[in-house]
């Protein structure tokens, strides 16, 4: 008999019982069973509150930073078992070219974070959010919005269609914000997120209970969530709906995001005619998104929306793809290009969306209902009496507004056209969906292409505005990015995945946090103006990062700001702007008294008064950020610098970290002349 799938939870996989109630997986190209799938017995209470206690502590002990290698880590793991994966997927239904968009998408995620992770965060355990809040005229009381990870569980409700990027796109954001995870796949594909989850497990670089596994499910899952959890749901809007309902989202504080079904478009603009690069990129599109994971794709395009002197012709060209460019058949055999459903039941649904889609007034213009013609995984080809194939469909609706077509998804290979007389109502057919995770525009005139963006970017989470120059680059409509939000309003679930670091802070809490320089300095590992500021009496350049401190400084001595040194510089940098060069047109401009010295000629005199030139653990300035000239410098003013150590961030995999460091020039009379950070790489010993 086949074996139980096994779950991962409390840092040890199991089994249920001899037994229990399982739902049988089978392969979706042979109909064999794959695996039996059952939770019953598991102490799902148990495994949230290992999260909770056990992964909270382990990962609370790492810095984003150290959370972002590991990450990385888990990337090369899985890419060293990739073959495994890509095996495992083929029963799935996936294509080699399907698997290559779930496994490697769902690595390149991993990667993704774990760069901007330490790019963009600071390695600690709290993320400063915008800039400091003056609340008292002496600067003695300020505010600051800081962001820190949330103390409970993040349950990832995944769907059948992306077994491994469903999981590690909800994971890598939650791992970098330290929270633990619970994921929870899709039962159909299952089997494919179990041996993802059991490679990382493999490769011991786990911390404990920063990830579970549970195999099958779980109904009683929401009685046991509590405020500081947080759940991910991808799947159909209904499920969504009944979820969120639950007391615990309710009125127990649970946060419950999700992303579901969407009837994503795509439009023809009016000059994308035959002949053009525009027509040839939406057809190619248009195709791909029907047949890639056999249409089982959140993103792909549901109602092309095309000029209505386009529209036979668009017909036409997406047969012809499709004849000249589609296999359908197991993903094993050689040559095939796009493989079955998930399973016989989403073939039996996806058959009964599009009946109720010809009922709705869709007439079927390329492909039929019937049984297809496959190619087996031994290369013979016959109809398909096993397995989950449904050839690619189109459908056309004479009547754009029918409610069907902007109401119903068959979540397969199928797309459904329809037409329209002028952009407003382009926008108007793509509204109707009711908002959308995405909907790509293919035209080369801007007008258009504005005109279209303005009207329904409300309505959805991405756009893509395709055209001939950035054909070749585009990722394609139906590809989400871990740079990009991925999600969209109404419809479509009113949830956010993804884009970048936001999908981090949707795991953390963000606080007002209201107290003294001296607090918000200890709070925040960030130096504020005011708190103490010291020197031991030597330079801060002469110090590793092992031995330098947060609030460390230097006061430099002062420099006379002459005439002549405004006219060098002018003269020597070509920089004769009338501000620095005519008394009388400068004395005229309601900022300056007259004549006044150049900003960067104070910026690096500033430099000049601060740094220590010899060879030390300092290697290199790489920049200067958030520089503003606050009051204007005029001949025999005296500037001064005080230079302080703001913030230091080791580099976990480099030799060097960087210190950001506050600037401030001042004039003779105390007054701020200028204000800026440094940045300096330096050594860590």
């Amino acid at each position: 008999m086949t074996e139980y799938l096994p779950s991962y939870v409390q840092g040890a996989w199991w089994t249920p019982a001899d037994g229990a109630t399982a739902t049988e997986v089978r392969d979706a190209s042979t109909g064999e069973v794959v695996a039996r799938v059952s939770s019953q017995g598991l102490d799902l209470a148990g495994a949230l509150e290992h999260a909770r206690t056990v992964g909270q502590a382990s990962l609370a002990a790492l810095t984003f930073h150290q959370r972002a290698v590991l990450l990385k880590q888990f990337a090369l793991a899985l890419t060293e078992r990739k073959d495994e994966l890509y095996a495992l997927s083929a029963r799935t239904g996936a294509t080699k070219a399907d698997s290559w968009v779930d496994i490697d998408g769902g690595i390149g995620v991993l990667f993704s974070y774990s760069g901007k992770g330490r790019r963009e965060l600071p390695n600690s355990t709290v993320h400063v959010d915008g800039p400091v809040e003056p609340l008292s005229k002496d600067g003695s009381f300020l505010g600051r919005h800081v962001y820190t990870t949330l103390p409970g569980v993040a349950v990832q409700i995944n769907a059948f269609n992306f077994p491994v990027w469903g999981s590690l796109e909800k994971l890598a954001p939650a791992f970098l914000a330290g929270m633990p995870t619970l994921v929870k796949p899709a039962t159909p594909t299952g089997y494919l997120a179990e041996l993802m989850v059991r490679i990382l497990v493999d490769s011991g670089l786990v911390p404990e209970g920063s990830l579970q596994l549970v195999s099958g499910s779980v109904p009683s899952l929401f009685d046991h969530l509590r405020l500081g959890d947080i759940v991910g749901f991808t799947g159909s809007a209904s499920t969504a709906e009944s979820l969120r309902q639950h007391p615990s989202v309710q009125t127990g504080g649970v946060r419950f995001t999700t992303e579901t079904d969407s009837i994503n478009a795509s439009v023809l603009g009016t000059d994308a005619v035959t002949g053009t690069p525009e027509f040839d990129a939406y057809v190619r599109q248009l195709v791909t998104e029907m047949t890639t994971k056999a249409g089982q794709k959140c993103t792909a395009i549901r109602r092309a929306i095309v000029p209505a002197d386009s529209a036979d012709a668009v017909i036409d060209a997406v047969r012809a793809r499709i004849t000249n460019k589609t296999v359908l058949g197991d993903p094993r055999a050689e040559g095939v290009t796009m493989g079955p459903l998930a399973s016989r039941a989403q073939r039996d649904e996806v058959l009964r969306q599009v009946r109720a889609l010809q009922t709705g007034g869709g007439r079927l213009v390329i492909g039929s209902t019937d049984a297809p013609r496959v190619v087996r995984a031994d290369g013979s080809t016959g109809l398909a009496d096993e397995g989950a194939f449904v050839a690619p469909l189109m459908l056309r609706f004479d009547d754009a507004q029918a409610d069907a077509v902007h109401e119903i998804e068959a979540f397969g290979p199928v797309a459904s056209l329809l037409t329209y007389e002028t952009t407003a109502q382009a926008a108007d057919l793509v509204i109707r969906g009711g908002g959308s995770l995405v909907t790509s525009v293919a035209t080369h005139d801007p007008a258009q292409a504005v005109a279209l963006a303005t009207r329904i970017a409300p309505f959805n989470g991405r756009m893509l505005l395709l055209d001939r120059d950035d054909v070749r680059s585009s990722t394609g409509h139906g590809s989400p990015l871990p740079n990009l939000v991925h999600g969209g309003p109404g419809r479509a679930g009113g949830g956010e995945e993804l884009g970048g670091i936001r999908a981090v802070l949707h795991h953390m809490q963000r606080t007002a946090v209201q107290g003294s320089p001296e607090m918000l300095t200890a709070l925040t590992g960030v130096w504020h103006a005011g708190a103490a500021a010291h020197s031991d009496g030597r330079h801060p350049f002469r110090k590793s990062l092992a031995e330098l401190r947060i609030g460390e400084q230097i006061a430099s001595e002062s420099r006379t700001v002459t005439l002549d040194d405004i006219e060098t510089f002018a003269h020597f940098t070509g920089d004769t702007f009338y501000a620095h060069m005519d008394e009388q047109a400068a004395a005229a401009n309601p900022f300056f008294p007259g004549r006044v010295a150049h900003g960067y000629l104070l910026v690096s005199w500033a430099a000049g008064l601060f740094v220590d030139p010899e060879p030390g653990p300092v290697l290199a300035n790489y920049g200067l950020e958030n520089l503003r000239f606050l009051t204007p410098v005029s001949p025999d003013d005296a500037i001064r610098v005080e230079l302080t150590a703001k913030q230091i961030t080791p580099r976990e995999t480099d030799e060097y970290g960087e210190v950001r460091w506050d600037a401030v020039i001042r004039n003779q009379h105390d007054e701020a002349v200028a204000t800026y950070d440094v940045l300096t790489l330096v050594n860590k010993v």
